[in-house]
């Protein structure tokens, strides 16, 4: 009898040591098919204002992004989770005019969860709940600092044929590039308005304005052949209605030069309450309501090491709307985050409200998938903004070989014009922005 016993406990621990193993190398298996990615971003820049009534100033950052998505478990769902961190090291100086606020505030440091998703996919779709990036027109990233913005909502994907790809959004809180949580404001919000910080936006509404719940969007994008597409609808709670479209043609040809045509049409309305009931100006045109057209076109070709295009948009004047026509774009304005054709590196249409624009680039390999130089041209005219133009240059360095991941980049702008107090140092001075930058993608 007791030999039996000591038979049947010697069979459960072996049992119980094949499950521990079988559960050990099944977990092994999970880890190894999880991805795990990270960025080092080094940052400094330069803001020259040209004026004694302006002080220069500048930044420094040292940024880290490290990024994980498990393997799929319960036949299609994965969580993702990224954490940002930036650090002044210390350089920031003691008087705050002269940090230039919009890479991380002023904060000596910057720690945030950006995202913390669950995400369900299999063929035909894709759905993602939490923080999370978004890439969309006119509600992105904005990835032109060391920390990207991130949105806290439900978005999801269909494709149910090859070329179509329909989406559709909610977000209800976002994380401004220059803080650690999420809030229910805007880029038109008061600055540290619930403790945002809010740096790089026009900030016109008062404080006490009510929170925002965010925005809706549903979008349509389809591709065959030389052709794309894409139409948007948004809205943005408490803001504007929006309906966005665009359009792409490469022309084929076996030439060596690439022609190319693009257009693009925005069209807003609603009662932009948060405006009115505060009783808020933009551009210092209080109006009635939004009521805002804008449309574009752009125009190029692509050869082997580069390309060249030239783009116009305009938004036209309705002298009773809000702003006198401008465009409300609450997540995009003053981050030059839009999708128009014209812009530079720290102004765009938006920004100047209702005028026209046109805008020249070229972009040339010196050694290919190496070093390419990029530079550019935009000039604005508006009706309440004044005059402007803008004038970028831009050099990248991608070494190869054991440095591969590596990207060491130069830009500089120089503007001139624009009513005096659109941006620091506007009016008859000339004002230099230089962005010395270096990632690490691994």
């Amino acid at each position: 009898m007791q030999k039996n016993i000591l038979h049947l406990v010697t069979a459960a621990s072996l049992m119980g040591a094949f499950n521990a193993s079988a559960q050990a190398e099944t977990l092994s298996q999970f880890f190894a098919k999880s991805h795990i990615d990270g960025q080092i971003r080094s940052y400094y820049f330069s803001r020259l204002y040209g004026t004694p009534n302006t002080v220069n100033a500048y930044a420094y950052s040292l940024a880290g992004r490290i990024n994980v998505v498990t393997a799929p478990f319960l036949s299609g769902f994965r969580i993702g989770v990224s954490f940002y961190t930036a650090n002044a090291l210390g350089t920031q100086p003691s008087n705050p005019a002269r940090i230039d606020k919009t890479l991380m505030g002023t904060s000596p440091s910057v720690n945030a969860l950006g995202q913390a998703y669950l995400e369900y996919q299999d063929k035909w779709i894709t759905a993602k709940v939490g923080n999370q990036l978004v890439d969309t027109p006119w509600l992105n990233r904005v990835g032109g600092r060391v920390i990207p913005v991130t949105y806290q909502g439900v978005t999801l994907e269909a494709h149910p044929f090859s070329g179509l790809q329909l989406s559709a959004l909610r977000m209800f809180r976002w994380k401004d590039r220059t803080t650690d949580q999420f809030y229910r404001d805007n880029l038109y919000y008061p600055g540290h308005y619930e403790g945002d910080s809010l740096y790089g936006g026009p900030n016109v509404l008062p404080a006490g304005t009510p929170p925002t719940n965010g925005a809706l969007a549903f979008g349509a994008q389809y591709h065959a052949y030389h052709a794309e597409t894409a139409a948007w609808f948004y809205q943005f709670d408490q803001f504007a209605n929006m309906f966005y479209w665009s359009g792409h043609y490469a022309l084929p040809t076996s030439f060596v030069l690439k022609p190319f045509v693009d257009a693009q049409f925005t069209r807003e309305w609603g009662a932009g309450e948060a405006f009115a009931s505060t009783g808020t100006t933009l551009f210092g045109q209080p109006g009635q309501g939004v009521n805002s057209t804008n449309w574009g076109v752009k125009a190029g070709f692509q050869f082997p090491d580069g390309s060249l295009w030239w783009g116009y948009d305009a938004t036209e004047l309705h002298a009773h709307a809000l702003g006198g026509g401008a465009i409300i774009s609450p997540y995009t304005i003053g981050y030059t985050a839009d999708p128009l054709y014209v812009n530079s590196m720290i102004q765009g249409l938006v920004g100047v409200g209702p005028g026209h624009g046109w805008r020249v680039r070229a972009a040339y390999w010196v050694l290919p998938k190496q070093v390419q130089l990029t530079a550019g041209y935009s000039q604005f005219t508006t009706y309440f903004s004044g005059n402007s133009n803008w004038t970028h240059f831009n050099v990248s360095y991608f070494p190869q070989g054991m440095f591969r991941g590596l990207c060491l980049r130069d830009q500089v702008e120089v503007g001139n014009g624009g009513a005096v107090g659109l941006f620091p140092g506007s009016g008859q001075h000339s004002f230099v922005y230089n962005r010395v930058m270096m990632t690490y993608q691994f």
